[in-house]
């Protein structure tokens, strides 16, 4: 489902509403200019919601099938915790996450990104042991057209995926073809890998390809961080206005191994989504050398 169009090929575009309903979020990324776009498929500040039925499902179809905007991901619940250490919390978050899936398959959408989500005390390896059990348990049962992509994270607290180490350490246990990775900037810069710079950017991508593999990298999160290198705080600022500058940014953007991957802000939007317009003309201009 989707497309790409031949006059705009950078798959570029951000995280839009699906207020009053799913396939309105098609009209809005347009919009703003998106080729690409995320959204949630639920509240993601609720566990629950009603399902999709058959007529939002075939509408979403429609909107997409007329739009210019390609590839669409959707991201889970910021209630998830598939790391808990808490029985009563792991299965509640199991049972969620596993209604993302199907959220998604009815929708056409086939990348769900989540968090790794916080060991809370229990320790880096029992956590990461509870997010790869609960995941083999929710493949074993889930729609296979849905790919589950890992997100790496600021590190703070006792969260996971800080380091490229717990995303290997996930995604080694499981599938190929069910997993994979999306990449945030923001993220990357506040655990500490400098963004900033061409020469720190390709340090970056080459400690991930030894450690990850590039190839597993199914999108991103692009955004600029409102805190320094390695602060561990989760601040997103629009493209250029941050910590991290435009270089690093003009280098991911001229990355030929990336040009196929959806690049997707989560920046502040402003009014009308006006914010969105002009961070997405910042990267068209740094994807041509400006």
């Amino acid at each position: 489902m989707g497309k790409k169009t031949a006059e705009s090929p950078l798959l570029i575009g951000a995280h839009m509403s699906i207020s009053g309903g799913h396939h309105l979020a098609f009209a809005r990324g347009e919009a703003a200019g998106c080729r690409a776009m995320q959204i949630f498929t639920k509240n993601a500040n609720q566990w629950h919601a009603k399902p999709i039925d058959a007529d939002a499902a075939a509408a979403f179809g429609a909107a997409w099938k007329k739009s210019p905007i390609g590839p669409v991901i959707a991201h889970d619940s910021y209630l998830i915790n598939l790391a808990s250490a808490d029985e009563e919390k792991w299965q509640k978050s199991l049972a969620a996450f596993a209604d993302e899936m199907e959220r998604c398959a009815a929708l056409g959408i086939g990348s769900l990104v989540m968090h790794p989500g916080a060991h809370l005390g229990a320790g880096e390896d029992a956590g990461l042991e509870r997010i790869v059990t609960a995941l083999r348990r929710i493949f074993a049962e889930s729609p296979p057209s849905v790919r589950v992509l890992v997100e790496n994270t600021a590190g703070q607290g006792t969260y996971l995926g800080g380091t490229f180490e717990h995303l290997a350490a996930i995604l080694e246990e499981l599938p190929e073809g069910r997993i994979g990775v999306c990449f945030d900037t923001c993220h990357a810069f506040a655990a500490g890998f400098d963004l900033s710079t061409a020469a720190g950017y390709r340090k970056t991508m080459d400690d991930f390809d030894r450690l990850v593999g590039l190839g597993r990298i199914a999108a991103f999160h692009i955004n600029d961080s409102q805190k320094g290198l390695g602060c561990r705080v989760d601040r997103h600022a629009h493209i250029g206005q941050g910590a991290m500058g435009l270089e690093g940014f003009g280098e991911l953007m001229r990355d030929p191994r990336f040009f196929s991957v959806p690049k997707i802000l989560e920046t502040p939007k402003g009014d009308d989504d006006s914010l969105d317009r002009m961070n997405l003309a910042t990267l068209r201009r740094l994807a041509t050398g400006g």
